[in-house]
């Protein structure tokens, strides 16, 4: 089965997730767009409210598209619940995410939500974070030089490259990502503080003891992962 249809799957489990009424953040990327379209099913054939804060602009576009309304922080400090997906999670549903480059908003949103529901298909499991994905960073354009100088203890950092545009990949917030490949992690939470801790970063895509529940879309149907 392809990877788009293990990913379908999970976001149909997911839905039991989202009641009516409910302010939820809506995360980024290809497995977040089958719950969208899926969310957008409910309100049209159930009249169901539901309000979306957005962590990136393709989503926020999408949502509009779907007749999800849109909502802010600033108005909604407080979620009812998050729903995104991952690119890499261990067995404590810890995550690597930022493949999409909106790391940084996923993180703030992940936080303000009372539940964080993680999507995925079974690729995306690993025993140790580092496996299969690199760590994405958000970094301010000026400290790029410097930021790269101080990662290497880390692993192997790259400024991400555009492939659809000369340059490096800009974020939403007008930012570079950096990827740290080869990536040495003995402690998430120390090596957290310790990369957000380096001038110019903005913040890192290791999300630590956020997951609260991660629906994985398998070839023998859904698991459904809960914290151990």
């Amino acid at each position: 089965m392809e990877k788009d249809a293990l990913k379908k799957m999970a976001a149909e489990a997911a839905l039991e997730q989202i009641k009516d009424g409910m302010i939820i953040g809506m995360g980024s990327g290809s497995t977040v767009m089958h719950i969208i379209s899926l969310i957008a099913q409910r309100i049209k054939n159930e009249e169901i409210g539901i309000m979306a804060v957005p962590t990136s602009y393709e989503t926020a576009q999408l949502c509009i598209s779907s007749g999800i309304r849109l909502t802010t922080l600033d108005e909604h400090p407080s979620l009812a619940l998050a729903v995104d997906g991952a690119d890499e999670v261990d067995p404590n549903l810890n995550l690597i995410k930022g493949g999409g480059a909106a790391l940084t908003k996923e993180k703030i949103v992940g936080s303000a939500a009372k539940l964080l529901v993680i999507l995925v298909d079974e690729s995306k499991l690993v025993k140790t974070l580092g496996e299969i994905a690199p760590l994405p960073l958000e970094v301010l354009p000026f400290a790029k030089s410097t930021v790269l100088n101080q990662l290497k203890e880390f692993g192997t950092p790259q400024v991400r490259m555009s492939n659809k545009k000369l340059g490096p990949v800009v974020t939403d917030n007008g930012n570079f990502i950096i990827d740290i490949f080869d990536l040495k992690i003995k402690d998430y939470n120390k090596m957290e503080k310790q990369l957000n801790a380096i001038p110019g970063v903005i913040e890192n895509g290791l999300f630590v003891n956020m997951a609260d529940i991660v629906y994985v879309g398998s070839e023998k149907g859904v698991k459904i992962l809960t914290k151990l």
